[in-house]
């Protein structure tokens, strides 16, 4: 899918810029940001109005920018996560001390996935580099399936990059390496 070059420029500079923006995941709308921007992902927290314990998942354009969290994962289990991807499966891996506690909740383990929806991948790709994708709703309010749910619920200050979610899609499902615990079907 070819996307509207202007407003991903615009949705790159704001992500660059340590903000936050509005972006379609595979079946919800999604708020995202650089994990590394603590400013970043705090004003996300504080949108939603969700607690920095509850952690957060990061989604890659490919599996090799997530390779840091994949490298000391035994090859059976790397090869399980990769066979699964890109699409809506979303996997706790051990974090390593690789990403910030404002991202892991405090947990020793991080979310992460490799997206298939086309903006998110297409956002990833041009900033080189994994990203918090977490769904666009205030915390108890139903996800956004639509951009104008988006705007209801952080007005139109908010910067969204172009697409549509898959609406026959469901939220990724969430597995525990090494185990296969499914924690979200």
């Amino acid at each position: 899918m070819k996307l509207p070059a202007q407003r991903m420029n615009e949705v790159v500079r704001q992500v660059e810029q340590e903000g936050v923006v509005a972006c379609p995941a595979e079946a919800v709308w999604g708020l995202t940001c650089d994990p590394l921007s603590e400013d970043a992902v705090l004003q996300l927290l504080a949108m939603k109005n969700r607690p920095v314990s509850k952690g957060l998942i990061i989604v890659a354009a490919s599996s090799a920018m997530l390779g840091p969290l994949l490298l000391p994962l035994a090859p059976a289990q790397r090869n399980e996560l990769e066979l699964s991807w890109p699409g809506p499966n979303t996997w706790l891996v051990p974090n390593r001390g690789l990403y910030p506690d404002w991202i892991t909740g405090g947990s020793p383990e991080i979310a992460i996935r490799v997206t298939q929806a086309p903006a998110l991948a297409a956002l990833s790709y041009r900033l080189g580099r994994p990203l918090v994708s977490t769904s666009a709703n205030p915390a108890g309010a139903q996800p956004a399936r639509h951009s104008f749910q988006v705007v209801r619920y952080f007005g139109r200050g908010l910067v969204r990059a172009p697409g549509n979610v898959d609406l026959g899609a469901t939220p990724s499902t969430i597995r525990r390496v090494g185990t296969g615990e499914i924690l979200r079907a």
